[in-house]
């Protein structure tokens, strides 16, 4: 089965991004597919270049990078949300006369309309909120 993750919850605000994560990784360990996470709201923060958690704290950002790397899921973040709070790519930044990025690679920002879509083409979408 095609599973989508909507991810509306920040990384340490809320439990909804960490169960997520874990519902990616057990879904994936049963021999399906995460295709895709699209993080809105607050969620838009798990693609923070500058999160730094204590060490005896996950470190989701990295989880969710490692999860793109291993499996290929996209990770794609709300461009509107995200410029709402200060997360911008290069293209962004330098759009908004800002002087670095701030959004970790491989996250990429896209728009709601790509929402749509995935909604459309996977066979289930998973929303995670607080």
């Amino acid at each position: 089965m095609r599973y989508a993750l909507l991810v509306l919850g920040g990384p340490y605000s809320h439990q909804a991004a960490h169960s997520a994560l874990r519902f990616a990784h057990a879904a994936i360990s049963r021999g399906h597919r995460v295709d895709t996470v699209f993080f809105y709201h607050d969620g838009v923060y798990n693609a923070s270049h500058f999160a730094a958690p204590p060490q005896d704290e996950p470190h989701l950002v990295d989880a969710w990078c490692d999860l793109q790397r291993t499996h290929g899921t996209a990770l794609q973040v709300c461009v509107a949300a995200a410029l709402r709070r200060g997360l911008l790519d290069a293209r962004e930044a330098e759009r908004h006369g800002k002087s670095g990025a701030s959004l970790e690679p491989p996250f990429e920002l896209t728009g709601l309309g790509q929402l749509l879509d995935i909604g459309q083409t996977h066979e289930r979408l998973i929303t995670f909120a607080p």
